[in-house]
């Protein structure tokens, strides 16, 4: 190999209460993929942010192409060719598609935008990622996975010569993964050098040629891919070997819990199911097949146009999250940031808002009896925060997911609806979900899981229904499930 063109030594950065960063190591090379690996509050977003300029480095040395050099902002790191595409969507969602992808680096034609060019040079950014929608589209219409590929956009439109890519495929499809590497293959023949941060452990046996691993702020290690597999990947980034990734719990199952019958409104159409004590129903589908929309109708989100909803035998209309609660439904959105949490709060406040009553005698919160079960909860998942008085916002992504769970599992459900429960979570802390899941489940309650990754689908689930464009298309018990059967079913309606 050359020389780095970036090397990064000795990295340390504090906040408050906390050693983020302590003493971090990373070298990128021109044409090849770093992935830079940890469990959630690992520091790899932080390190990430101090490469791109949004924090400062309390003590270490960043030489760039064989020079020390100080980033001095975001600004300053897009002149110098550094460019991230951040876990977060950071886009102006009442501005088209173009004006987001150049927003402050407009083209100019005299005094006055460009916009020909504008939307012209966006549009080809968009046919590079295989993107079909037009650049004069308003963000604000996008679904998350679109929002996803506008913010790549954005990175590639700054042609620079490291690009980070924090959670790139998070919300995409197979599909649009498939384009985005097909693109990452593109710009590792230009001699780009590219950090690439993901849980998926099969994208970094895929698109990546080596890995350095961050372990509670501490540099732990560099390998080559081509000398893993899958469990020494997971051993460096967790210290220990982690058996059973999907750990089922077999339980008798009790009596239905909840039933749907031919529910319908404009999403979904004619849907019914139902699901008994001690079951995990898991809900599958492909981006697009209406099963946030059904989890959202059930939660009381979305009206429906008709059908009915049964808990116990006994007829519900919840036509707001707060019937939900009262009903003892809880749902645990896949956009935790935008639905789940309040970011200006603290970890105990959000995770105790929806269950106050449980805290509460006389119009008064029993102060002592919240913090009891927030800390109870905050140890039981493993929550990495210097206290309960922590801002959410300052949490890493995974730590949040898990208190957006914490929060619901605290109103004491009988139906639990997780919708993506493990999206942008480590192996350890997937696994600390698990747990919890299957321990709500061997309590005699009902769950309902939605998710994208099919070996999490297949673990977990005792049924999976599968979803197309807002109808039934298949139902199996776990003994009869397969990959290949679940996807024929995701892509019946599609094809017919």
């Amino acid at each position: 190999m050359n020389k780095p063109i970036l090397k990064m030594n000795n990295i340390v950065k504090e906040f408050p209460g906390v050693k983020a960063l302590d003493g971090v190591n990373l070298e990128l090379y021109e044409g090849r993929v770093m992935a830079l690996m940890g469990e959630n509050g690992a520091g790899k977003s932080t390190l990430m942010k101090i490469l791109s300029g949004v924090y400062k480095k309390d003590g270490g040395q960043i030489f760039y192409k064989g020079i020390e050099t100080d980033i001095k902002g975001p600004k300053d790191a897009g002149e110098k060719g550094i460019a991230i595409i951040h876990q977060e969507l950071n886009l102006v969602k009442d501005l088209s598609i173009g004006e987001n992808i150049f927003l402050g680096r407009e083209p100019k034609k005299g005094f006055r935008i460009d916009f020909n060019k504008l939307h012209a040079d966006s549009d080809k950014l968009l046919k590079k990622l295989n993107v079909e929608i037009s650049s004069k589209e308003l963000v604000e219409n996008l679904s998350i996975a679109q929002m996803q590929m506008i913010e790549i956009a954005k990175a590639l439109s700054l042609d620079a010569k490291i690009i980070i890519m924090d959670e790139p495929t998070d919300a995409l499809t197979d599909k649009e993964t498939k384009s985005l590497f097909n693109v990452i293959n593109e710009l590792k023949n230009e001699g780009k050098a590219i950090v690439y941060i993901s849980h998926r452990l099969k994208e970094i046996f895929e698109i990546c040629d080596a890995i350095t691993v961050l372990r509670d702020g501490k540099y732990v290690g560099y390998e080559e891919v081509s000398n893993l597999d899958e469990d020494k990947m997971i051993e460096m980034m967790v210290g220990r070997k982690l058996t059973d990734q999907f750990p089922r719990v077999t339980t008798k199952m009790g009596e239905t819990v909840l039933e749907v019958k031919n529910l319908t409104n404009e999403y979904i159409n004619d849907i019914s199911f139902e699901v008994k004590a001690g079951e995990i129903l898991g809900i599958s589908g492909l981006m697009g097949a209406g099963r946030t929309e059904l989890a959202k109708t059930i939660y009381g989100h979305f009206k429906k146009t008709s059908g009915q909803i049964y808990k116990y035998g006994k007829l519900i209309d919840n036509k707001s999250a707060k019937d939900a609660l009262k009903n003892r439904i809880a749902y645990v959105s896949e956009d935790r940031k935008g639905d789940g949490l309040i970011l200006d709060l603290s970890v105990k406040e959000n995770m105790s808002i929806s269950s106050l009553d449980r805290v509460s005698s006389l119009f008064k919160i029993d102060k002592s009896k919240e913090l009891e079960r927030v800390k109870s909860y905050i140890d039981r998942m493993r929550i990495k925060t210097p206290s309960e008085n922590q801002l959410i916002r300052n949490l890493s992504g995974g730590n949040q997911q898990k208190i957006a769970i914490a929060k619901a599992l605290m109103t004491h459900p009988d139906v639990l609806i997780l919708d993506e429960p493990t999206r942008g979570v480590d192996v350890g802390a997937k696994k600390e979900i698990y747990d919890l899941i299957n321990e709500f489940k061997d309590s005699g309650k009902a769950v309902i899981m939605i998710s994208s990754e099919m070996p999490e689908i297949l673990g977990l689930s005792d049924r999976i229904m599968v979803l197309s464009q807002g109808v039934v298309t298949g139902e199996f018990d776990i003994k009869t499930a397969t990959q290949e059967s679940i996807l024929k079913c995701a892509v019946e309606a599609k094809e017919a």
